[in-house]
């Protein structure tokens, strides 16, 4: 019974320490004169993290928990808030839902659907909402903007998918859960 207690104390713990580190990592963001993207991208990655030691369950737990402190933590960012939500803070879950596709075109082009929604919504919620065109087509085609974006979202993928194989070899074993 004790082990049982134990265990859950650790995974509450773990948990926590990873909500805080994406609170502290989406802070930086914030403040963070440059380097920004890497900043969200280092907060999407504890996600993987819950999802690799205590399934999907607790990731769709972890993600509105995460999605509240970035609320706190990128006050005042509107834009940041909503590429947390929108993109970086579920883009675990929906990489561990399109992996589970056993054919790997379609698993990239379910991924590439969602990143083109969301680049879609990101484009419309700027125009829209902030009245500010993050797009600008007199120095860059819309094309290439996409097209350009698509490469950095496919890099994107691809180091997440090192960061959980460095995980599950480097770290995993470290954590005793």
């Amino acid at each position: 019974m004790t082990d049982n207690k134990s265990f859950t104390a650790r995974k509450i713990a773990l948990g926590g320490i990873l909500l805080a580190l994406t609170s502290l990592t989406l802070f930086a963001a914030a403040v963070s004169p440059t380097g920004k993207l890497s900043l969200y991208v280092l907060s999407s990655f504890y996600i993987a993290v819950v999802l690799m030691e205590f399934g999907i369950k607790a990731g769709w737990v972890f993600y509105p928990a995460s999605c509240m402190l970035a609320f706190l933590a990128l006050r005042g960012n509107v834009g940041g808030l909503f590429s947390y939500i929108a993109f970086f803070g579920i883009y675990g879950i929906v990489k561990f839902y399109a992996e589970k596709i056993k054919n790997p075109v379609v698993e990239y082009i379910f991924k590439a659907a969602y990143f083109n929604a969301v680049l879609v919504a990101a484009i419309f919620f700027a125009r829209q909402v902030l009245s500010f065109d993050p797009i600008r087509l007199e120095i860059f085609p819309v094309w290439a903007v996409i097209l350009a974006s698509e490469v950095v979202f496919f890099l994107y993928d691809y180091v997440y998918s090192l960061f959980i194989q460095y995980y599950y070899q480097k770290i995993r074993k470290r954590i005793k859960l």
